[in-house]
């Protein structure tokens, strides 16, 4: 499972998603909204989006396809 941590209305999250669409990566990620966590909002605030594996790595923006295939080969 993969984490996109995103906010509403933040177009390079919408950018983030539409390269997980593409990928065919957004059924296995689950989209969590920074301010829903002062944790999240904390550590995401001014780095959105993030994108997190379940070891904990992350993949931060900019990315691109060729990015985000790599990142994903090592969280099969």
């Amino acid at each position: 499972m993969l984490t996109l941590f995103h906010t509403e209305g933040c177009h390079l999250c919408e950018e983030a998603w539409a390269l997980l669409e593409t990928a065919g990566l957004a059924a296995r990620t689950r989209r969590c909204d920074i301010l829903d966590d002062a944790a999240w909002l904390e550590a995401y605030r001014t780095r959105i989006p993030v994108l997190r594996d379940d070891t904990g790595r992350e993949l931060g923006w900019p990315f691109d396809l060729a990015d985000l295939r790599r990142f994903t080969a090592f969280s099969s």
